[in-house]
């Protein structure tokens, strides 16, 4: 018996030996499998920061980014997400607003060995810079896969149909990094054609694909993601979606709870089918084209808690849309649509509400005196939740309330650009937590908000004098934005404010006339704007040592006295990229520290009364998009060395005394927009290179100088351009038959020149061009982009009218004054529709006025004067509008509005006369002609349908003939026998 147990007992030794060491080996295959898949990843990958540098070495569970399943080994997770992700363009977090940033990208291939990872159910490469690859296919091969985010990580072209094949996906997101604008819409690097495939995801939770293009699957999204009956959240943000939001056939979305389709283009009514999603927690349809009224019956979703559509055409009545339950509403967003009516006191039962926005709609009345909510809330305030209230551009009228007082967590009010009136409530001051203020007036206590970081008062109408007092509590106040107003700032020369700001505006408010000395506290301004402030005084020498992260600085339109510094300002300013002190008094020459300021991308020292030459050290300053030193006494050359300002789009040096040719090295400014070179004493021909050199030119004046020579054909390549201003030179010969090129000039309804308003730095600047027309002398800024004009008057041009001017149907204004042009004006006038000036005086002009000019409905001034034209005025139509003046001086004119008759005038108007007789006479005739045969053939005819009708008709005839006949006879006879 013992043997046996024995025996028994190797038996099983053996046996449990074997089994142990085939399980070891089998793991630690499975181990080097899994290592050696991982190793070939990160192989193709490009990793410039090191993220990986852990991967090394055998326990690879260990290394960043990789999770494995206790005991086994195996890898389950892989997250390499970029922990500095960079979303539009903006890098988070920043080590300052233009510091250093650590992008930590990986970039590279995704190489297929993870696909022998056969138990990864978690995969995170978001945020990394995969570009211009496309989604791998094999991603579609990884079936345990439960989570796969590969959002914003540079992916093109079609999304890979096969990930349909996870059928265990819970959270999908594919999300572009990449959107831009195109003709129709928006466009993405990652696109959809079909979406079918997504039905096979029934596990899926959560799926993500904003900025992605789905303008091919049409209204078929919606009918795919009603079959998965698992989905939680849904976002389509920015998608070219379009069209209708159609129901479902059945509505299947049982736990949905966050649906997003903001920014595409849905030109539709709110799709009533979500009424009837209990489970929504949030929606978000901004940014899209929406219409009809908004669903009453979204108050009464018993989840809902965000909902947001700003920026659509929506219309209803807010009085109503809140007097709705709204039971555990936070955020409500109505912005920028069409409701109207007035606020009810419903809204302070909102318990919950966090942010309310019903800014820029119709929205009237008063606001409630007394709203509900005390007891509702079960708090002894109403709208105990309220942080943020927006009800600014509106037509609110009235006095506030005091309930606005109340409001004890409230961070941020808007309430500007409405109708209100009366007093604030003095009692706003107690508003502890107060960060963000943007109102229509200003009380003494809001001095109290001791947490204010931002105070906005910009582009009302206020008045008053602001104190010490409206900022003595004021310490966390980094925002002051009090522009465009007329206060008057009364505080004492030594103040010293509690605050340190960083964005100063107070354009057109009364500061002056002495320089604020207490600006010299503020050490971290970014942003100051003393524009219209009434200073009189000089810059003090302290001001430019202010502060090295002042990046924008305007002193214009001020009395501003003195000279511009000499010493290095760009050791003091080194950020600084927008400077402008015009319309001021400055004096002297422009120093020659200028050129260490080489972040500039604006100076504009225009309208003052610097003298000298421009220094040639501006060329440091690389990043220049706008120079404007108009209206100067500048004198000399112009630097050859502007070439080097390769960034330049607008240069004006107008009305200034500088001389010589115009330098060559001008030719390599390739990105101008607009080159002003006016009222000097520019001499030389006008260079062909440039109608070559500046592709994008949209305005070139050089009035008023001395260029002579010939206009270069060239010019004709200028296809951007919209003004062209050559007068009072000394130009001579044709103008060029090839001017009918200037393409920009031939658009029937121009285009915008949104070249010179892009949104960059510059947007501070405001262009500015004077053009003499209709006789008076206008200045265009905001209005610059409607002026298309041609101005060659005052040369020594001669040759007949260029007729190919005609095909330019955009031109608003031309003037080809006092020149020696000849010929005669052709018909084809008529076809600028556009013209309103029109200046052909003091030329050699003749023939007869085209009477296709009275189709110039536009025209609105005329100088025809001082020509030869002849035989009488086309005085009808637009011609019609205007006075003798506008056809003085051609001896061979005649009639209206001139006092001079054609000699056929009478002649014509007894012709028109027997002409008009004759032709009434005609129709009398032809009158009587077609009565006589209607009352002979109508009787006719009818009598002859029916023979009956025709016998009684001429039996009735004989009775009255016979009657007739014997009336004669007796009346015969009776007189007869009188006779006797």
């Amino acid at each position: 018996m013992e043997r046996i147990l024995v025996f028994i007992l190797v038996i099983l030794y053996f046996i449990s030996t074997e089994v142990a060491c085939n399980g070891y080996t089998h793991i630690n295959n499975n181990v080097q499998s899994e290592q050696k898949a991982l190793i070939d990843f990160k192989s193709g990958l490009t990793d410039p920061n090191n993220r990986l540098s852990s991967w090394k070495g055998n326990n690879y569970c260990y290394w960043h980014g990789i999770g494995c399943e206790n005991g086994t080994g195996f890898v389950v997770s892989i997250n390499l997400r970029n922990p500095y992700p960079i979303e539009n363009d903006i890098p988070y977090p920043l080590e300052n607003e233009y510091g250093n940033q650590s992008y930590m990208n990986l970039s590279g291939v995704i190489c297929p060995s993870l696909i022998k990872l056969k138990y990864l159910k978690y995969l995170d490469l978001s945020f990394n810079s995969f570009k211009a690859i496309p989604i791998p296919q094999f991603f579609g091969s990884m079936k345990n896969l439960i989570y796969l985010n590969l959002s914003h990580c540079g992916f093109i072209g079609e999304i890979p149909s096969n990930l349909g094949n996870l059928s265990n996906l819970q959270y999908l997101d594919f999300s572009s990094k990449y959107t831009y604008h195109n003709d129709f819409g928006y466009s993405s690097d990652l696109f959809i054609k079909n979406i079918e495939w997504m039905t096979s995801l029934v596990s899926l939770k959560h799926l993500s694909a904003n900025n992605v293009n789905l303008s091919m699957v049409g209204s078929q999204w919606i009918e795919v993601l009603n079959k998965l009956p698992m989905l939680i959240e849904l976002h389509l943000d920015e998608c070219d979606l379009f069209g209708s939001i159609p129901s479902p056939s059945f509505v299947n979305f049982t736990s949905l709870s966050v649906i997003v389709i903001s920014s595409n283009r849905f030109n539709f009514i709110f799709p009533e089918w979500l009424l009837n999603v209990s489970s929504l927690v949030s929606i978000d349809m901004s940014w899209n084209i929406l219409h009809g009224r908004i669903p009453l019956g979204l108050g009464e979703l018993p989840n809902l808690q965000h909902l947001d559509l700003f920026g659509n055409y929506l219309e209803g009545d807010i009085s109503q849309l809140l007097r709705k339950s709204w039971k555990r509403i936070e955020f409500l967003h109505l912005s920028e649509n069409d409701l109207h009516g007035s606020i009810p006191s419903s809204i302070g039962n909102f318990c919950n509400l966090q942010y309310l926005d019903l800014s820029d709609n119709n929205l009237n009345g008063s606001l409630p005196d007394i709203i509900n909510g005390t007891e509702t809330c079960n708090s002894k305030s109403p709208l105990p939740n309220l942080r943020e209230l927006y009800l600014e551009y509106n037509q609110l009228m009235g006095k506030l309330p005091n309930w606005l007082s109340e409001l004890k967590h409230l961070e941020k009010l808007h309430l500007s650009h409405n109708q209100l009136q009366g007093s604030i409530p003095s009692s706003i001051g107690n508003f502890s937590n107060l960060q963000y203020l943007d109102l229509s007036s200003i009380p003494n206590l809001i001095g109290n908000l001791s947490n204010l970081y931002s105070l906005n008062l910009q582009n009302n109408q206020l008045s008053g004098t602001l104190t010490e007092q409206h900022f003595w509590k004021l310490s966390n106040l980094e925002s002051l934005y009090i522009d465009s107003n007329s206060f008057r700032f009364d505080v004492s020369s030594n103040w010293t404010p509690p605050f340190q700001l960083k964005y100063l505006s107070m354009g057109s408010c009364h500061i002056g006339p002495a320089f604020p000395a207490w600006i010299q506290s503020q050490k971290d301004l970014q942003y100051l704007d003393l524009s219209n402030a009434s200073i009189s005084s000089s810059i003090p020498n302290w001001f430019w040592n202010i502060s090295s992260n002042l990046r924008y600085l305007i002193l214009s339109h001020n009395k501003l006295q003195g000279q511009l510094p000499n010493s290095n300002i760009g050791e003091f300013l080194p950020n600084l990229y927008f400077l402008s002190f015009s319309d001021n008094g400055i004096i002297g020459t422009i120093p020659d520290s200028i050129g260490h300021l080489t972040s500039l991308q604006v100076i504009d020292f225009s309208s003052n009364n610097l003298i000298g030459s421009i220094p040639s050290t501006i060329n440091n300053c690389s990043s220049l998009n706008v120079l404007d030193l108009g209206n100067n006494n500048l004198s000399g050359m112009i630097p050859k060395s502007l070439d080097q300002l390769q960034l330049l789009k607008s240069l004006h040096l107008n009305h200034n005394k500088l001389s010589g040719e115009l330098p060559s090295s001008l030719r390599n400014l390739i990105g101008l927009d607009i080159l002003d070179l006016s009222y000097n004493n520019l001499s030389g021909q006008i260079p062909a290179w440039i109608g070559t050199a500046f592709p994008n030119l949209v305005i070139l004046n050089l009035r008023s100088n001395m260029f002579s020579g010939r206009l270069p054909s060239l010019l004709s390549n200028l296809s951007s351009l919209h003004v062209l201003d050559l007068a009072q030179n000394n130009l001579m010969g044709e103008i060029p038959v090839t001017l009918v090129e200037l393409n920009a000039m031939a658009q029937d309804h121009n285009m915008s020149i949104s070249s010179l308003y892009d949104n960059r730095s510059t947007s501070g600047y405001e262009e500015r061009l004077i053009v003499i027309t209709k006789g008076l002398i206008l200045e265009y800024s905001r209005t610059l982009s409607l002026v298309v004009s041609i101005d060659l008057s005052d040369n020594n041009l001669s040759g007949e009218f260029p007729e190919g001017i005609t095909k330019l149907f955009g031109l608003v204004f031309l003037n080809l004054s006092m020149n020696h042009i000849i010929g005669r004006i052709p018909e084809s006038i008529s076809k600028l529709r556009q013209l309103s000036s029109l200046d052909l005086s003091s030329n050699k002009l003749f023939g007869f006025i085209p009477s296709s000019m009275s189709l110039l409905s536009s025209l609105g001034y005329l100088n025809l004067s001082n020509n030869n034209f002849s035989d009488k005025i086309p005085f009808i139509g637009q011609m019609s509008t205007f006075t003798e003046s506008a056809f003085a001086g051609n001896p061979n004119l005649c009639g209206a509005p001139l006092v001079i008759k054609c000699h056929d005038e009478g002649t014509d108007k007894s012709v028109e006369d027997k002409i008009d007789s004759g032709f009434v006479d005609q129709w009398f005739y032809l009158s009587i002609g077609l009565g006589f045969a209607v009352g002979i053939l109508v009787p006719y005819f009818v009598l002859a349908m029916r023979r009956s009708w025709c016998d009684a008709y001429f039996d009735f005839v004989d009775k009255i003939v016979k009657w007739l006949l014997f009336r004669k006879i007796v009346t015969y006879a009776r007189n007869h026998a009188q006779r006797k």
